[in-house]
């Protein structure tokens, strides 16, 4: 058997970040790392690059049919981002003790479930590397705006 790569490590500055919301009093309000959308900049960064090499360990260890793959257009994919976050932080805490790991694997097939929900026909050709933008922007579009300037009179 080949070596077997391990889980990519939390970058430091992402654990710190993570361990000073329980243990400081002062940053108990900042957003929890797995909220993408509400974190400053200077976290999210290193977030983002962690969670790439999350993905890439993800489809060299687990995808083995195509359906599994995560493509590399993964960011353009908002709410793949979110999905992958969220999952790539339980796999942290799935190293706690086996039934913890054995959790883990079973949503592992319910993550692959929701990533081909929700890429629905253009994750195929997102996995070979040609992304386009959100198929459902029509639908978007009818919403009316929120501003008020914005809606005729």
């Amino acid at each position: 058997m080949s070596a077997l790569p391990p889980f990519p490590e939390l970058p430091a500055p992402i654990a710190e970040y993570a361990a000073a919301r329980t243990t400081d009093i002062n940053s108990l309000s900042n957003p929890p790392p797995w909220d993408l959308g509400a974190l400053p900049g200077e976290i999210l960064e290193p977030v983002l690059a962690w969670l790439d090499a999350v993905c890439r360990w993800l489809n060299q260890t687990y995808a083995w049919q195509p359906h599994q793959v995560i493509p590399p257009c993964w960011q353009q994919h908002e709410h793949l981002a979110y999905e992958i976050t969220a999952f790539a932080f339980t796999r942290i805490d799935a190293t706690v003790d086996p039934g913890a790991a054995i959790v883990w694997h079973e949503q592992y097939d319910r993550f692959i479930n929701r990533l081909n929900n929700a890429l629905g026909k253009s994750g195929d050709d997102c996995r070979v590397g040609r992304h386009e933008p959100r198929p459902a922007r029509f639908a978007l579009s009818a919403w009316p705006s929120e501003n008020p300037a914005d809606k005729p009179t």
